[in-house]
């Protein structure tokens, strides 16, 4: 084979692998908004106990991401688990905005949520 051509199945290697995070790390965030919707019915959360399930869903959600990229790629764990959680932070915007139709919260939350899964995913990824 020539280099073009490993570049090409590294590139799509590469993009399976995020594949697979991503949907690992949604899968997690599901599985916990689930928990936290049951916490809410029975428990009567406040509002300020749902925003911190909220970004502590994000935090894990990204760090099994990042765990999941590292494990996979094996070289630079902290680097594609800080895309993994930038990744995941872009498709929730995405979605957000396609539902939407306008962000939702503050500029510093939004910043916040950034911050959180990118140093989730970068942790997740190191940690692997």
């Amino acid at each position: 084979m020539d280099k073009k051509t490993d570049i090409k199945q590294t590139a799509a290697g590469r993009a399976m692998d995020f594949i697979k995070a991503l949907l690992c790390a949604y899968v997690v965030t599901g599985i916990l908004l689930l928990v936290l919707a049951l916490l809410l019915y029975k428990a009567g959360l406040s509002e300020e106990n749902v925003n911190a399930g909220i970004l502590l869903t994000y935090v894990i959600s990204t760090f099994s991401g990042g765990f999941v990229i590292g494990k996979l790629t094996g070289a630079r764990k902290f680097l594609w688990g800080l895309l993994a959680g930038i990744l995941y932070f872009a498709l929730l915007l995405l979605i957000s905005l396609g539902i939407y139709h306008t962000l939702q919260g503050a500029a510093a939350e939004t910043g916040a949520a950034f911050v959180l899964c990118a140093l989730g995913g970068m942790l997740g990824g190191m940690i692997s």
